[in-house]
């Protein structure tokens, strides 16, 4: 029998929330709009103050703000998007959601995963899981394209994840 047990924070949500964002091809490329065509049309307008009005103050204001524009702007959008995240939940789904978890392989029942959780007992079957991934700090098991199981590594208090995800890898793969 394999068995995990670890804890989930807020910053765990906000973690897998954030990769799930950088991987959305359709943000990002709003992001890198944001980015370059607002400072572009501010330095466009810093120039023409500079060669129609000669007023090099103005200009070197209106660039300068440009390129802090073009800096600032993901990191503000990120930390929006942090608020954002906590914001979507209520005060009891955070507390149903946050603290420890037991994730347990039970060879007596092949076909499902147990999670034990602050919000009860669940049984998923494997068939119903999508795939394990990997990270340098967590480990993923996908329960749909955009949902997952977050484990983190550092917060794992019993079993050994490696082990586990490798049997929860061969279960989904069995399944499928």
């Amino acid at each position: 029998m394999f068995e995990i047990e670890y804890e989930f924070r807020e910053e765990d949500l906000i973690h897998f929330n954030e990769v799930q964002f950088t991987r959305n091809e359709d943000i990002q490329s709003n992001i890198r709009k944001n980015r370059w065509l607002v400072p572009a049309v501010m330095a466009l307008i810093g120039g023409f103050y500079y060669f129609y009005y000669s007023d090099i103050n103005s200009a070197a204001y209106i660039v300068a703000i440009a390129g802090l524009w073009g800096w600032l702007s993901p990191k503000v959008m990120m930390l929006d998007l942090r608020r954002q995240i906590l914001a979507n939940y209520s005060y009891k789904e955070k507390n149903a959601m946050f603290g420890m978890y037991t994730l347990t392989i039970d060879p007596a029942q092949p076909q499902h995963l147990l999670e034990k959780s602050p919000s009860g007992k669940h049984k998923m079957l494997w068939s119903d899981l999508v795939r394990v991934e990997y990270s340098k700090h967590y480990v993923y098991i996908y329960i749909s394209l955009a949902t997952a199981l977050v484990i983190p590594l550092e917060t794992v208090k019993k079993g050994d994840v490696k082990a586990f995800a490798k049997q929860a890898e061969q279960m989904i793969e069995r399944a499928a």
